[in-house]
């Protein structure tokens, strides 16, 4: 799929539970985009702008209009820029960008997708099209409390059956989403997007029963594969790990295909090692 740079025009910017949902016409990215898929904006006034892209996952479309939504939260500087735009701003946008979710290789069947916070943000679009195509379609959405969820109006107008938790157990189940994950397998596609300790525990969850599918959360600088910002250690088909770029490569990956034991995970994020065994890997006393 190819990507496009555009000026998007800002038509509408709202809240969306702890979020901002920002509507945007964009008609020639809108084409080719598909859910998984993501952009990366210019954040920031000339001549002060930052230097570096924000990635944004796409949280739906209209093709017909020519608009595209995203849901953004205010974590930081470039991130908060956006969400302080404006109807008539525009929006220096380039995408779609990165590999979409994969279709379920058996027709029918159960699929389950998941979302962290924000990070159910593509899910709900992704439910839209599954139940279309005649999957079984459960959807879970966790967040640290009930005012973090997102999607769960938006999953439900989709056809999809609703699962909801919380870690304090303001809303739905008390726990995390791999507490209600276990009952809904086996799948034929187990789909997640949210935070990187989210998508380790979900991996390792729901790995043995069949595919899972990752959308990464990783800094996404440039977002076309030149700066090398968001490699991943990623186990090939050959049995060799890489360290993979998420931004062309992904941000979906197989979730069992990831290093997790080399991924490192705290209260910042994540960040990733280069393990010992990667190809190109540095070797003691080597040249």
């Amino acid at each position: 799929m190819t990507a496009v740079s555009a000026d998007a025009v800002v038509l509408e910017v709202a809240p969306a539970a702890a979020y901002t949902r920002l509507l945007l016409r964009a008609p020639h990215l809108v084409a080719t985009a598909r859910p998984g898929q993501f952009v990366a904006a210019a954040v920031g006034e000339a001549p002060t702008a930052m230097l570096l892209r924000r990635a944004f996952s796409i949280h739906d479309v209209d093709p017909a209009a020519g608009t595209l939504q995203l849901v953004v939260a205010a974590d930081g500087p470039g991130s908060t820029w956006v969400t302080r735009r404006r109807p008539v701003d525009t929006l220096a946008v380039v995408g779609p960008l990165g590999r979409p979710f994969p279709w379920p290789t058996e027709q029918g069947g159960r699929c389950v997708l998941i979302g962290g916070g924000y990070g159910a943000a593509p899910m709900t679009w992704w439910a839209r099209e599954l139940v279309a195509a005649g999957h079984d379609v459960h959807v879970v959405l966790g967040a640290a409390t009930r005012e973090r969820l997102f999607g769960a109006d938006l999953a439900a107008a989709a056809g999809a059956a609703v699962h909801v938790t919380t870690d304090d157990g303001s809303a739905g189940t008390r726990g995390r989403v791999t507490d209600v994950l276990a009952d809904l397998l086996p799948a034929v596609g187990v789909y997640a997007c949210g935070p990187m300790a989210m998508l380790r525990a979900v991996t390792g969850a729901a790995a043995p029963a069949g595919p899972v599918w990752v959308a990464v959360e990783e800094s996404m600088a440039c977002g076309i594969g030149v700066c090398m910002t968001c490699v991943l250690p990623v186990t090939g088909a050959d049995g060799l790990t890489r360290m993979t770029r998420s931004c062309t490569d992904g941000p979906t990956f197989d979730g069992s295909t990831i290093r997790w034991d080399a991924v490192d995970l705290d209260r910042h994020g994540a960040r990733s090692r280069v393990p010992e065994d990667c190809v190109g890997a540095p070797r003691p006393g080597g040249h």
